[in-house]
């Protein structure tokens, strides 16, 4: 057999359903734990972060305006999509976070259950944070959640995968789009989520992906005035204050970052409601014949 040459892959950021380039051409080097030489990811610039948002908004019409069930099995496809480029994942998460083929295969598994776990909440949230309110008065008063918006997500920093899922799939399963800064040490699993999102049914847009500096990347994000929320969980504490700060100028719901033991842990439905916004209709009762009865 003759000796020939590996294809090395190249990484690209994820925008709009398309994979740019970074705007800027720069890249940045990846390694492993032991410093070993990965892939160089692309360097995310202020001009990418911009793109990002206006596919966002774009594709939030779209996605807010599909059914909770349909958006249900858009998600549990990109769980299939996982389970079958399992063994790509278990290799890049093992060099991500310095664990063994064992350790990361257990983390891939966790993070496809949790892709799972938050499509089978996509049509149930309503029904627990919503309903029927009581009132003094002859009116139905009846209250729904809605999502947010356009919500940058700043994925965790030491946890490539798992965490990252954690925080992206519930902002997604309650309708919002979502603009993800992936980890800046090992972003490589974030990039590979982005393959996988374009073969799969989720809208161009819906998802989009930015590799590079989080801080960089994060400060235009946070000052932005599409973005309706930010959630921190990526961000160290002098990084969050300083985004919080930009992020008050419109009044962007803010996630602040919460200490996260053990992401394998069954997560609630905190980070479901975090980016929710709650609408309360009133609707005048009517009289039921002659009895004046009323419904």
């Amino acid at each position: 057999m003759s000796d020939r040459l590996s294809v090395l892959k190249t990484y690209k950021l994820y925008v709009g359903g398309k994979f740019p380039r970074s705007e800027s051409g720069r890249v940045y080097e990846v390694t492993d734990s032991k410093g070993t030489w990965l892939a160089n990811a692309p360097q995310a610039s202020r001009k990418d972060a911009r793109d990002a948002v206006v596919a966002a908004r774009k594709a939030f019409g779209g996605w807010a305006g599909a059914t909770a069930y349909n958006r249900g099995q858009v998600l549990y496809r990109v769980a299939e999509m996982l389970e079958g480029r399992r063994a790509q994942f278990v290799r890049e998460v093992a060099d991500a976070e310095g664990l063994s083929k064992t350790k990361a295969a257990e983390q891939v598994e966790a993070t496809i259950d949790r892709w799972v776990w938050y499509a089978g909440w996509t049509d149930k949230i309503a029904q627990v944070v919503g309903g029927g309110n009581p009132v003094a008065g002859p009116f139905f008063n009846l209250s729904s959640p809605e999502p947010t918006g356009v919500v940058t997500v700043l994925a965790p920093q030491e946890s490539s995968f798992l965490g990252l899922v954690s925080v992206l799939a519930p902002v997604i399963a309650t309708g919002n789009t979502a603009i993800v800064i992936a980890s800046e040490r090992s972003p490589l699993p974030a990039l590979s989520l982005g393959e996988v999102l374009a073969t799969s049914d989720v809208p161009g847009g819906v998802v989009n992906v930015l590799s590079g500096r989080t801080a960089e990347i994060a400060a235009p994000l946070a000052a932005h005035q599409d973005v309706n929320a930010i959630d921190l969980a990526g961000a160290d504490e002098s990084l969050a204050k300083e985004l919080e700060i930009a992020a008050a100028d419109n009044l962007k719901r803010v996630l602040r970052p919460q200490p996260v033991d053990d992401w394998s842990a069954v997560p609630g439905i905190d980070r479901l409601t975090a980016f929710l916004e709650t609408k309360t209709v009133w609707h005048p009762t009517g009289s039921l014949g002659a009895s004046g009865s009323s419904y």
